[in-house]
């Protein structure tokens, strides 16, 4: 994170508006279940035993709440398409709710 001296905050860049039929991409950990109002969610799902085997050892003390999202917030359930990358180089792709009506 860049740390704004003059302001004793994190940088952040300008307002700047999108343009017609612009897409903004909001990736982030945890960020389902707190009210934001995306028009389209995708998770992505690593199963827990994949995620202790991947996590870092520095940051094993991250994993309860990694749990604890999945328990309380059921993410999967929220997410309109949902990414199985238990193992990154052969991804599945699960469609949900209004994806999965006729074309």
């Amino acid at each position: 994170m860049l740390w704004d001296v003059a302001r004793d905050r994190a940088a952040r860049v300008a307002y700047r508006p999108a343009p017609p039929g612009g897409v903004l991409l909001v990736p982030g950990p945890l960020l389902q279940g707190v009210g934001l109002a995306f028009d389209v969610v995708v998770h992505l799902r690593v199963a827990p035993a994949a995620r202790r085997r991947r996590f870092p050892a520095g940051q094993a003390w991250e994993l309860p709440a990694f749990d604890r999202y999945d328990d309380e917030v059921d993410p999967v359930a929220l997410a309109d398409a949902v990414v199985l990358a238990d193992r990154p180089e052969h991804p599945a792709l699960v469609l949900q709710g209004r994806f999965t009506g006729p074309r």
